[in-house]
């Protein structure tokens, strides 16, 4: 019922007596234009939240970034990795590398954000959700249009799924390597074993590749996939990664 009347158009304008009538027809248009974008902006806001509800329960079945790499060069074989199979050293390097506070924000992390206004940074401060939104929903680039929809798709992943939901999703569309997506490709690819036999060291290294995965290998461990392998063990022990399972 609710989506039904928010479907449905909007009323026309009913005159107003109080208005001097050349002032309401003066007026009409620029109303009518915003009972409209009112209208359509409900609409697509409606049929966000369904999807994402459908994400809460399916598994994406490919992505606009996998799309786009497949006609560029032949992809890993990929497979969908569920939360249970997949080692929690790489669920704790993952959070490590990309959002320390995945636990204990609600899709932004406000602190981080403040500390990169504050230092006059160029890096952002994006979330694993706000990744998540960018890499199942959204395409690649900075542009204000892709912003502005991953702030609002952002809240609405942490209101309909789990955290572990989140980060089981971020895990199986993520490009670990040219061509290589998702954790059950990348275990494979690079170290010939599935994502629940993966080590602490192997995990790190993964998620040492994640901000950008076309420039970085996997290869050998670097003062990066080192720092992640400490952060994943701080996390553990303070609380951090309480939400992990």
């Amino acid at each position: 019922m609710i989506l039904r009347a928010l479907l449905r158009p909007p009323p026309p304008d009913a005159p107003d007596p109080a208005r001097p009538r050349g002032a309401a027809t003066r007026w009409r248009p620029v109303r009518r234009l915003v009972i409209w974008l009112r209208w359509f902006a409900l609409r697509v806001l409606a049929l966000m939240a369904v999807l994402v509800a459908l994400y809460a329960v399916m598994n994406p079945p490919t992505t606009w970034t996998i799309l786009a790499e497949a006609r560029r060069q032949p992809l890993a074989p990929r497979e969908w990795v569920p939360y249970g199979r997949i080692a929690p050293v790489m669920l704790r390097a993952a959070v490590a590398a990309e959002d320390a506070n995945f636990c204990r924000h609600w899709g932004f992390d406000m602190a981080e954000i403040r500390k990169v206004v504050a230092s006059g940074s160029s890096r952002g401060a994006s979330t694993i959700t706000q990744q998540t939104a960018k890499n199942v929903f959204l395409w690649q680039g900075r542009s204000w249009s892709r912003k502005a929809l991953e702030t609002v798709y952002t809240p609405l992943i942490e209101a309909l799924w789990s955290k572990r939901r989140i980060l089981e999703v971020y895990l199986n569309v993520a490009e670990f390597g040219p061509g290589v997506f998702g954790i059950g490709a990348a275990a494979r690819h690079h170290f010939g074993v599935t994502p629940d036999r993966l080590t602490a060291v192997q995990a790190a290294r993964l998620a040492a590749v994640l901000p950008a995965p076309k420039s970085r290998g996997v290869g050998r461990s670097s003062a990066r996939s080192r720092a992640i392998a400490d952060g994943a063990a701080t996390i553990a022990r303070d609380g951090r990664a309480d939400c992990l399972g």
